[in-house]
């Protein structure tokens, strides 16, 4: 009897002991869970923390071999079909008028969309990205930018009047980068834009709607078999614009042509003249009554400036 007594009290020693480390295991895991689940949270921003960086030092990797300062643009192996992410853009500027498409102009092709912009304009950065080339050129870009962005996409500023930023630097999307001008091969003061894709030349009206000041949608996706009949497609809904004005606060109204002629008027009083083969600004101020130095003012330029033929100038 004694060692039945002795047998049952150890039994229950050991069921009270086994059921304590159950319940202290399972308390040990109750506790440990959140732990794991912060754990898991550290690593996933550490990880994403980490891609940030190397998109930063080296954007688009995935499809850019190397970075290379001494091209403006080169091409590489193009996909036949990329997903391009639009979200987190900047207009790189407030203009809404488009001078020049792109695609065949003048027998040749016209890589970009020309913007119409004055000398001292703010340009801006369209994506988040890291600056490859900040240069002139003399027969083509003038003063020019390229950056690189993370979406694989590089964009291209050309004609500034000043560049402000420098190469290997980086730049958040609206970051100003220069300012608008007539530097290079231009006729007048513009901002000649390009998007590229491993340094072949997408029509930007593909991906932006600079007369609504926005882009197209959330993504753009590249295929090569359809690439064409939409570049096409968006030069005739969203290319060339005979009227438009800046988005900006200060109202700039809305530039209206004069049935197709060569002079543009804006409503608000604001006018300008369209550069005809032979004028000079002394004609051009007496024809429209003004002061040479009126026009100078207005358009930023000297009174020393070659004016071509094409070039807009404010004169009121």
């Amino acid at each position: 009897m004694r060692l039945m007594n002795k047998l049952k009290t150890f039994a229950f020693i050991a069921f009270f002991v086994a059921s304590g480390q159950n319940a202290f295991a399972q308390d040990l895991l109750a506790r440990q869970a959140p732990v794991d689940r912060k754990m898991k949270a550290v690593d996933t921003l550490l990880l994403h923390n980490i891609i940030e960086k190397e998109n930063m030092e080296s954007p688009a990797a995935q499809l850019y071999d190397e970075w290379d300062n001494q091209y403006a643009h080169r091409s590489t192996a193009l996909p036949d079909s990329f997903r391009i992410d639009l979200r987190h853009f900047y207009m790189p500027t407030p203009s809404r008028v488009i001078t020049s498409n792109f695609g065949s102009r003048w027998g040749r092709q016209h890589k970009g969309l020309d913007i119409k912009v004055y000398i001292g304009d703010t340009i801006r950065a369209a994506f988040s990205g890291k600056v490859r080339i900040v240069r002139y050129e003399a027969r083509g870009y003038g003063n020019y930018i390229v950056i690189r962005h993370n979406n694989g996409l590089e964009t291209i500023y050309g004609h500034l009047s000043k560049q402000i930023v420098s190469e290997n630097q980086e730049v958040r999307a609206g970051e100003p980068i220069g300012l608008g001008g007539n530097t290079g091969r231009s006729t007048g003061s513009h901002l000649h834009f390009e998007t590229r894709l491993c340094g072949v030349a997408l029509n930007p009206a593909l991906l932006f709607d600079f007369k609504n000041q926005d882009v197209t949608g959330d993504f753009y996706t590249f295929n090569r078999s359809k690439y064409d009949k939409q570049s096409a497609e968006a030069n005739r809904t969203r290319g060339k614009v005979d009227k438009g004005n800046y988005a900006d606060d200060e109202g700039r109204d809305e530039m209206a042509s004069n049935n197709g002629s060569q002079n543009f008027l804006l409503t608000n009083q604001v006018k300008y003249h369209k550069v005809e083969a032979g004028e000079t600004l002394q004609s051009i101020a007496r024809k429209r009554g003004v002061t040479i130095e009126q026009i100078c003012r207005l358009s930023h330029i000297s009174k020393s400036s070659a004016i071509r033929p094409g070039t807009i100038l404010r004169y009121s």
